[in-house]
């Protein structure tokens, strides 16, 4: 290897078989790079196997991502899923889902931690022993959790749930601290994966959701008492010929099963991390020109010459300091954004991540099971497709535009505001006796999810922008969004009683 004073030079090399005189001269181009390296260009007869396998390896990379935002949630979300199963055979019956509420907030003292880490100790706090350390606590919790899950223990008044409820907390504090360590995890690749990894967390919804449905999870069948007589559920009832019961399908295969599944997700999560931040072929994936894109913004950093360097801290974003530097770079150290639009992408995301993760989901039965068993069901399962369908769109179509995000944010709020009047006016909502009923609810649902999950992905393109800090913060936010929304949806539903659902089989509504 040689090194020239000039941009480019040939090198020539001579090679000669035992037994010839003759000589072959191969000139190889070497191109200098920023940092004063020079690297041999490939032979332009080789470009196309190039080609090919770079087209692979990005491939590769983006199908890691994927499966390394699956993990982000996907226990938690199995969790609520599974429920169906789990209320019967445990002490605590139907006051499982808010004792799951309130111990989901309590686990945000992992994502608190690492967030007042990062703002008063930034640099010292390294996310990936973070992240394996809370990934595998996954595994092994939802691992237990398949042999314990119907365990009780008797102390206090009664029988309660010990086992459960503390893997529950367990995995709540793994699903909240994946949200600040995560996504700065994925600044060390190049902004294209960001998008492939926001498709995983899509999934993580998705997936446990499919395969609960194979499952046979709440299908419910209305019975005639009178006539023994079998009907789909629906908004049909006898009247005179006597009322019907609900009966509850039994499961194709057991809740063991399931939670043993979520494992098997867990591991695959981990083992996508470990290729992400270990393989080779990833390796030159990874960004070596700091935070900026410089194709977007016309700068270039140079902090790395190896792929497992450490990525220095971003300033922290309360870092107030009235100096020269810190006006010209902006909030995050970035001539992108002011201050005034951080805030208001942030307050965007809380207000965004409220609805998604904790106002509307809570309140999903009550606006869809009056329009019928089948409604709440395309519901529920459509909805969770339209948010890794709105981060598959952003992926060819990634907009970083503040009026679209205001756009789609009023639109999708909108949306919300429809579920909502109709979760309130259950068990008799507009156009009960109506299939156009059904029809709204499950396509309000479906534009609710597909809307708000592009705003997330586009204030998630932002902050990527803006750099590694932003991105913590981006974590923080979606806690505190998704924490606001569920403590004031708390007392509405399990103290107030604001909420009424209708009965499966024998609600009846005037015509």
């Amino acid at each position: 290897r040689r090194r020239s004073t000039g941009h480019r030079f040939n090198a020539s090399h001579s090679l000669s078989s035992p037994g010839s005189s003759k000589q072959v001269n191969r000139t190889i181009p070497i191109h200098r790079l920023a940092n004063n390296q020079d690297v041999l260009k490939e032979p332009e007869d080789n470009q196309g196997d190039w080609i090919s396998i770079s087209f692979t390896m990005s491939l590769f990379t983006h199908v890691l991502a994927c499966f390394f935002g699956i993990g982000s949630w996907v226990a938690i979300n199995g969790m609520w899923v599974e429920l169906p199963l789990i209320v019967p055979a445990i002490p605590e019956g139907w006051f499982l889902p808010s004792y799951l509420t309130i111990i989901i907030q309590m686990a945000n003292i992992g994502p608190l931690f690492i967030t007042l880490m990062h703002c008063f100790k930034p640099g010292v706090l390294d996310e990936r022993p973070v992240i394996y350390t809370i990934v595998t606590i996954g595994i092994v919790a939802t691992f237990l959790l398949a042999f314990f899950w119907e365990h009780s223990v008797t102390f206090g008044d009664g029988e309660h749930s010990a086992p459960l409820l503390c893997l529950s907390f367990l995995l709540s504090v793994v699903d909240c601290t994946s949200s600040v360590t995560f996504l700065p995890f994925m600044m060390r690749l190049q902004p294209r994966y960001l998008t492939s990894y926001f498709i995983g967390e899509g999934l993580s919804g998705l997936v446990p959701a499919l395969v609960a449905l194979i499952q046979g999870v709440g299908v419910v069948h209305c019975k005639n008492m009178s006539a023994n007589a079998n009907f789909s559920m629906g908004n049909s009832s006898l009247g005179h010929e006597g009322e019907l019961q609900a009966y509850y399908q039994p499961a194709n295969f057991s809740t063991q099963g399931f939670f043993l599944f979520l494992s098997a997700m867990m591991v695959v999560c981990l083992c996508a991390f470990v290729l992400l931040n270990l393989h080779p072929a990833v390796a030159r994936e990874q960004k070596s020109k700091g935070y900026a894109d410089h194709s977007q913004r016309g700068e270039i950093i140079d902090i790395s010459k190896s792929s497992n360097c450490e990525i220095p801290e971003q300033r922290p974003m309360l870092n107030l300091r009235d100096d020269t530097l810190m006006k010209e770079q902006g909030t995050f150290g970035k001539r992108i954004y002011s201050r005034t639009e951080m805030v208001l992408i942030f307050m965007v995301l809380a207000w965004v991540n409220a609805l998604t993760n904790a106002v509307l989901p809570s309140v999903q039965t009550y606006s869809c099971l009056p329009y019928g068993n089948q409604a709440y069901h395309l519901a529920a399962t459509l909805s969770s497709v339209a948010n890794p369908v709105a981060c598959f769109i952003a992926m060819f179509a990634p907009i970083r535009s503040l009026a679209l995000m205001g756009i789609l944010t009023v639109t999708g709020s909108g949306f919300g505001a429809y579920i909502m009047a109709t979760a309130v006016m259950s068990p008799c909502p507009p156009l009960i006796n109506h299939e156009l009923g059904a029809a709204l609810m499950v396509m309000a649902w479906v534009l609710f999810v597909l809307c708000l999950s592009y705003v997330k992905v586009i204030i998630g393109l932002i902050l990527r922008d803006e750099g590694h800090s932003a991105l913590v913060w981006c974590g923080a936010v979606v806690q505190l969004g998704s924490m606001l929304g569920a403590l004031s949806m708390f007392p509405l539903i399990s103290v107030y009683g604001l909420f009424q659902s209708g009965q499966p089989c024998n609600t009846k509504c005037p015509k």
